[in-house]
């Protein structure tokens, strides 16, 4: 079964506002076994509604319509919907009732233009909203004689959430025939898109009935594994399948199969050893910091660091002898390495990681460009150091960059 959500309101058309509902209906909707196939964000214009009604309804088993239930000129998902099905619209007399006693209890006079929320299309079930004025709708359809499931459901969250978990995933489990879906996330450091879809794409080919997705970020890939069987345990031992041989493949560029971040994972391993890490930053100025620190219990392993942006600072604070500066530059091996020492040694931790380069988009020469980037990591007995050029803006640049920190460290434990 294959759903398409729709989500209605000019203002999701500008970039102060953005659609989470679908998030959770998605959700929701995939733990019955239903996919969805498609996102819809449509503001209020009849035409374009009416038009992106009939498409959804002739590609989607279950149509799931979000706001424009209100009682306002722009308030058009009632009208268009019953345009799109060909059915007429009928004001119920017991939703009118219902909406002028909940005014009373509110001890407001009920405006006329409110009388709209008691509009039900032909054939519709209205779907009590003790949280708000708008009903809601189910209405039972076809499409070249296969059945389609429609909702019509309110925009704010805290109306559509138990309206939807309430009265319409209890229908829905009803109608449709029992299915699971199942999933694996892999996540992988510091390998291109491409060279790992190269590596992998022979496996998972392989197997049709797994869903495979590829996200790729800065440094960061995500492997999603989805399958739909009739049991959850089929499902599973399908996108387990897939995911074991993607990790023999890949070894350990896999960090996560569980779908952890690359920085819980350093922590993981940290605690498991014992051992404290300390920062030193330059271009990423701090960033690194917050990602350890964005981790719930971080305090166990993380003692701190210092942003040492300038070369004074790289002196006071992690202890960098000018003359090394001088003589290699800020931004070299022996820099970085001395940073990880340095930082290491101020802040009495087991590791000391030290990060400096040339974010841009200025800075650079023909020497040393924007995005060259040292990654230094050292325990004091062994110290690694990592060259690499990246690639993007300043913001992507600095991303890589303590991303490539984290990788490390994580080697490095293991």
């Amino acid at each position: 079964m294959i759903a398409e959500i729709i989500a209605i309101g000019s203002e999701l058309l500008t970039p102060f506002f953005q659609d989470t509902n679908s998030l959770y209906l998605t959700g929701k909707l995939n733990q019955i076994g239903v996919e969805v196939g498609f996102k819809t964000v449509v503001g209020d214009n009849p035409d374009h509604l009416t038009s992106a009604a009939r498409n959804a309804i002739a590609r989607a088993d279950i149509v799931i319509f979000m706001g424009g239930l209100g009682p306002t000129e722009d308030d058009l998902t009632r009208e268009c919907v019953a345009a799109a099905l060909g059915r007429e619209l009928h004001r119920d007399p017991q939703l009118i009732t219902e909406l002028y006693t909940r005014f009373a209890a509110w001890r407001r006079k009920m405006p006329e233009n409110n009388e709209k929320q008691a509009d039900l299309i032909e054939g519709g079930v209205a779907l009590p909203n003790p949280l708000g004025s708008a009903p809601g709708q189910w209405v039972d359809a076809e499409h070249e004689g296969a059945p389609r499931y429609i909702m019509l459901l309110p925009g704010p969250p805290f109306e559509i959430k138990p309206m939807f978990d309430q009265q319409c995933l209890p229908r829905l489990k009803e109608k449709l025939p029992q299915q699971f879906i199942a999933t694996k996330l892999l996540r992988i450091a510091m390998l291109g898109e491409s060279a790992c879809d190269q590596r992998v794409a022979p496996i998972y080919k392989k197997y049709e009935d797994v869903q495979t997705t590829i996200l790729a970020g800065a440094g960061d890939i995500q492997l999603h594994f989805r399958c739909r069987k009739e049991t959850l345990e089929e499902a599973q031992a399908r996108v387990d399948a897939v995911a074991g041989e993607v990790e023999d493949e890949l070894g350990d560029y896999v960090y996560s199969s569980n779908g952890e971040t690359l920085e819980e994972i350093v922590g993981l391993f940290l605690q498991m050893r014992g051992a404290t890490l300390a920062v030193a930053e330059s271009c990423t100025g701090g960033m690194l910091g917050q990602r350890i620190s964005s981790v719930s219990g971080s305090s166990r392993h993380f003692l701190g660091g210092a942003i040492v942006y300038a070369n004074d600072m790289k002196n006071l604070f992690a202890n960098v002898p000018p003359m090394l500066i001088e003589a290699h530059g800020a931004v070299s091996r022996e820099v970085a390495q001395a940073m990880a020492d340095g930082i290491r040694d101020e802040c009495r931790a087991s590791i000391g990681v030290g990060i400096t380069g040339i974010a841009g988009p200025t800075g650079g020469t023909p020497e040393k460009p924007v995005g060259l980037v040292y990654v230094a990591v050292s325990d004091g007995k062994k110290t690694e150091v990592v060259e690499r050029q990246f690639p993007g803006d300043r913001e992507r640049i600095r991303v890589y960059a303590t991303q490539q920190a984290l990788d490390l460290v994580r080697r490095f434990l293991m």
